[in-house]
């Protein structure tokens, strides 16, 4: 490690002076898009989304050159890399004005972001010039530099009044530029980078630098920045043209407005920095992560108008926060994120001293990743809901997830130190005068403390009968999934018939959301039936579909149920999509390896016809009053007739109560699959893992997408076809598909069968994109739909085939990476390693559901025609054969299945 000898107080402030002002020249220009581009939006009449994506697109190069220049800064030292980062964008921001059409003006902003990875630099610049206990006010100091926010909208506004927009990007590119020349000549080079030369010492290498990035810890860093960064980069970047819009004030007032919060989300990072060395950077994260949620649950709330029906007739009141509360609570928002952003980079020093800038890069990419993301996001969620404040809801979302993650990993870190001091206490403080502590006990039925699955007497003893009992009890209750997850599929189909206003995008969105959201789930799941046992888990989630389920039931019943209702909905199947992670990684737990392809095969194969079993049963109930009075009255049709769409939703509320006590009551947990998430998480540094992700994508995630966009698909495609008589098929096929085909993988190698499965859906692309293009002619439809069918089939089979492979590749590959583990451990841990792959697989796989209808909708929208859409399908089915073949199905591969 290197010391301080020598480095005197002058040479610190020195150092941390012209990084700081660099920092906050650098954020200025990296910002500029939240003044300047209101105007560009109007010169070029961009829609919301268009303008989001415009202002994000700097963050996006900010974020991902982070990471790199971290790595370089720690090779190079951080003089020569700041001047040239920043010589480099100011040519780049003045090339802005050279710009005529929305592409060039996102190719220019690219060029501009390198002003954000500015940060990296200085942060490992800085830090090598102050010992440990003091790198926390150091740091914060220069975060500080955040402030250049605050200066944009401070003075950009009446530059741009004056000059117009180019006149402020002409000044901003000259003084960046200027700043750099300036840091090189007046800069020096950091203690660490002249020892090493002196010694003559090499730099450490990128395999050395990225080390740690495989650590859980480094990218739970990364998610708290990802909110106290990445947000406030949003809203720095967003409340301009939110108060424009909202309170109808003119560009000068929203810059001022606005630049409140910048500045206090800027100037307080050094007291954050005080703070965290003072009191601990984790007390710290808890106050910012909890005021702000306080106060991002007030901003989330619209104006409202409430009638309550009183004793004396209709009390009517409205809530509405108008501008200044608004600014002052925006300011209070920026307080707390400023202490939070010092208190995250104070850890980072001190856990990773010696890889400050790769970690570091890591942390501040992701955050300033959600400086990109979330204006997007921002902007599809206004132009979805049409409410202004769902910014602040999205906000609230993450904050409280980031909040209960660090909570979660403290009791962690207590219980591994003081474990057996905290089973001493009771459950609450009141009783300890009642009883003397005693070590809690657990007392739940239907554990399993012995379970061999792989002992041949033990299985043909008792362990068969054990497994088939709790895989029969979960394939139903997954298939009650799988309907929940997919029934807008039908439902977007008949909501225009009955009196819904909604365009085609939107309905896309409709179909395409449950399965975002059930992706995103999974992820989650994924882990959660070694934490919480799978009886309890598979009863959790199997009543957690209860609430999609009779939502639905309801909000279908009235034309005048405003979109945003639907939004949330869509959402909410999501529960169905993310039951099914944890359902595969529970019964892999039950059998041997033998039947291990087999049984998930059943399991998701017969828990994937709920898809069709929904697309089958709810044209047929949606027809008649099945629940007579009790479930509503049927809505008009605007061609004749009558619906009871509500029944989409009340049919499968009966059928989950009864799944639900099922799994209560007939299904087990096995005590050695329990692992906390950290020794689950050890997946993430396994690379056939995210092999195995892209392949699945492949083929599961081609399946659950297919099923969300066919029946839409159909409908428009052939208007004159009765799709909802056909469509249901498709997920038929691909389900049986999978059940039947399990034993053809155990039998002759699921690489194999996996290669000529993707082989095969290029083919079968290519015939639904020939028989779109003459959709006109007879028989058009048919080859169409044939195509399809084919095309579900094949994915039936991929998806046996692919989890067929993964317990095959973590068996060989165990023994591999941890050789010191004897014959039995080994075992269990490819076992636990292998549930979760499987189960972390599916959540990526299950994006599918959202991103192949979406892009059906993207598709049309562009060119008229889903074509396009297709045409990427194929290509990435092409990509999936050469992937399979190089790892697992040629001769000499490296782990041949």
């Amino acid at each position: 490690m290197h010391t301080l000898n020598g480095v005197t107080h002058s040479d610190q402030n020195r150092a941390l002076g012209l990084s700081t002002f660099a920092f906050t020249i650098c954020f200025a220009v990296w910002t500029i898009f939240s003044i300047i581009g209101v105007a560009i939006q109007k010169e070029l009449g961009l829609n919301e989304f268009q303008f989001g994506l415009l202002v994000a697109t700097p963050i996006l190069t900010g974020s991902l050159t982070r990471l790199f220049l971290g790595v370089w800064t720690e090779k190079w030292g951080g003089r020569l890399v700041f001047s040239l980062q920043m010589i480099l964008t100011g040519v780049a921001t003045w090339m802005l004005t050279w710009a005529t059409t929305y592409p060039m003006y996102l190719v220019a902003a690219l060029g501009i972001g390198l002003a954000g990875g500015s940060f990296i630099i200085g942060v490992a610049y800085v830090s090598r010039w102050y010992p440990a206990g003091k790198q926390g006010t150091a740091l914060g100091i220069f975060g500080a530099g955040n402030v250049g926010a605050a200066v944009t909208k401070f003075v950009a506004p009446f530059v741009m009044v004056a000059y117009g927009w180019h006149g402020v990007a002409h000044v901003w590119a000259s003084v960046i530029i200027l700043m750099g020349v300036a840091f090189f000549l007046f800069a020096k080079d950091d203690p660490q980078l002249i020892e090493r030369r002196a010694k003559g010492t090499r730099a450490p290498s990128l395999a050395e630098q990225f080390a740690p990035l495989k650590n859980l810890q480094v990218w739970r860093f990364s998610l708290y920045y990802f909110f106290v960064f990445g947000a406030f980069v949003a809203l720095a970047l967003w409340l301009p043209h939110y108060l424009i819009d909202v309170y109808k004030v003119d560009i000068e007032t929203a810059g001022m407005s606005a630049a409140a919060f910048s500045l206090s989300a800027s100037v307080f990072r050094a007291y954050g920095g005080h703070l965290s060395d003072r009191f601990g950077a984790r007390r710290v994260l808890y106050w910012s992560f909890g005021f702000s949620a306080l106060i991002l649950f007030m901003m989330s709330y619209p104006p409202t108008e409430y009638i309550i029906q009183g004793k004396n007739g209709p009390i009517t009141f409205s809530t509405q926060l108008d501008l200044w509360p608004f600014v002052m609570i925006a300011f209070a928002l920026g307080f707390f994120m400023s202490l939070g952003k010092a208190a995250v980079y104070k850890h980072i020093p001190v856990y990773y001293p010696q890889h400050v800038g790769a970690v570091g890069g890591l942390v501040g990419m992701i955050g300033g990743l959600g400086g990109f993301i979330l204006p997007t996001i921002f902007g599809a969620a206004l132009d979805l809901t049409g409410i202004y404040t769902s910014c602040f809801a999205i906000l609230f979302l993450i904050v409280v997830v980031t909040l209960v993650w660090m909570h979660l990993s403290v009791r962690s870190m207590e219980r591994q130190a003081h474990g057996a001091a905290l089973e001493s206490l009771p459950q609450l403080p009141e009783m300890q005068t009642i009883h003397p502590p005693e070590p809690a006990v657990d007392t739940g039925r239907g554990a399993l403390s012995d379970w061999q699955p792989e002992d041949k007497e033990f299985w043909q003893a008792k362990g068969r009968k054990i497994a088939r009992r709790n895989l029969w009890v979960s394939i139903p209750a997954l298939l009650l999934a799988f309907s929940v997850w997919m029934v807008w599929s039908v439902v977007v189909a008949r909501l225009s018939s009955i009196g819904f206003n909604f365009t085609p995008e939107q309905l896309f969105w409709l179909a395409a959301l449950p399965g975002l959201s059930g992706a995103t789930l999974r992820i989650f799941y994924s882990f959660m039936v070694p934490i919480f046992g799978g009886r309890l888990w598979t009863t959790l989630s199997t009543a957690s579909l209860l609430l999609p389920a009779m939502g639905i039931g309801y909000a279908v019943q009235n034309p005048e149920t405003p979109y945003f209702i639907f939004l949330v909905l869509a959402l909410l199947c999501g529960l169905g999509g993310g039951n099914f992670a944890s359902s595969m990684a529970n019964i892999a737990f039950f059998f041997p390896k033998a039947e291990k392809g087999n049984a998930l095969a059943l399991n998701a194969g017969l828990g994937n016809l709920g898809v069709s079993v929904m697309q089958f049963l709810v044209p047929i109930v949606i027809t008649a009053g099945v629940f007579g009075a009790m479930g509503g009255a049927p809505q008009e049709l605007s061609t004749g007739g009558q619906l009871w769409m509500q029944n989409a939703g009340f049919v499968w509320v009966p059928f989950i109560a009864i799944a639900t006590i099922a799994a209560w009551i007939g299904m087990d947990d096995i005590a050695d699959a329990k692992a906390s998430f950290s020794e689950q998480a050890i997946i993430f540094s396994r690379t056939h893992n995210w092999i195995m992700c892209v392949l699945y994508t492949g083929t599961f995630g081609s399946f659950i997408g297919y099923s969300a966009g066919f029946p839409l698909l159909t409908k428009l495609m052939f208007p004159e076809v009765n799709a909802l008589q056909f469509v249901f098929l498709g997920p038929l096929v691909g389900a049986l598909s999978r059940a039947g085909t399990g034993w053809v993988s155990d039998r002759f190698g699921g690489g194999r069968v996996t290669f000529w499965t993707f082989v095969g859906m290029i083919v079968a692309v290519f015939g639904v994109i020939f028989f779109l293009g003459i959709k006109e002619q007879p028989g058009a439809f048919w080859g169409f739909f044939a195509s399809f069918m084919a095309l579900f089939f094949l994915t039936g089979v991929g998806n046996a085939s692919t989890f067929q492979m993964i317990p095959a590749i973590m068996g060989r590959e165990i023994p591999r990476l941890m050789p010191e583990l004897d014959a039995q451990a080994s075992r269990r841990q490819a076992e636990r390693e292998s549930a979760a792959i499987i189960a972390f697989t599916s959540a990526i796989a299950a994006y599918g559901a959202f991103f192949i209808p979406k892009a059906y909708g993207t598709s049309i929208d562009l060119t008229g025609a889903p074509t396009g859409a297709l045409w990427g399908f194929l290509v990435f089915y092409a990509i999936c054969v050469v992937v399979t073949w190089f790892f697992y199905s040629r001769k000499g591969a490296p782990v041949p299945c």
